[in-house]
């Protein structure tokens, strides 16, 4: 896949949030989402000892706090110039969970490459495949939460 203006404009949110907000220990990477009409949500990680959120699920939770239901493309950057990073393997779940169809920009600056999801994680467990309706997702464009099967409700605790 070749990269669009649009993506080449997440690349530079990213890179900007990263210069102005990642300069200490505890914010280290930058990430940016947009959607499909063109709005982009940025987050930064939160370090700590105990595995604090990547950035990608920060931005993630600032779209979701906005009302959106789908991201089409992703992209994390490093602090001190150290460019595009690949996510990590909580995050890919985690993006091909909520946003199946999402791309993640990767690769070297000079060779930037928007790349889907599922190629990133090849044959792995989709927590989607558990849910109930998964055309609901469709229909008002966000995930229903997980049944558990031996849940029951608060009311009887």
């Amino acid at each position: 896949m070749t990269m669009l203006d649009t993506d080449r404009a997440l690349v530079q949110a990213a890179t900007a949030v990263a210069k102005l907000r990642c300069r200490s220990d505890n914010h280290t990477v930058a990430a940016a989402a947009r959607t499909a009409d063109g709005r982009v949500f940025t987050g930064v990680n939160v370090y700590h000892f105990t595995g604090g959120p990547c950035a990608e699920v920060v931005a993630i939770g600032a779209a979701a706090t906005q009302g959106v239901g789908e991201l089409e493309a992703i992209v994390a950057v490093g602090d001190r110039g150290r460019g595009v990073l690949p996510p990590c393997g909580r995050c890919r779940q985690v993006l091909l969970d909520y946003f199946p169809s999402i791309k993640v920009i990767l690769g070297p600056m000079d060779a930037l490459r928007p790349v889907p999801v599922r190629e990133l994680l090849p044959e792995t467990y989709v927590w989607a495949d558990q849910q109930l309706d998964p055309s609901a997702i469709v229909r008002t464009g966000q995930w229903p939460m997980p049944t558990v099967p031996s849940s029951r409700p608060a009311s009887e605790d």
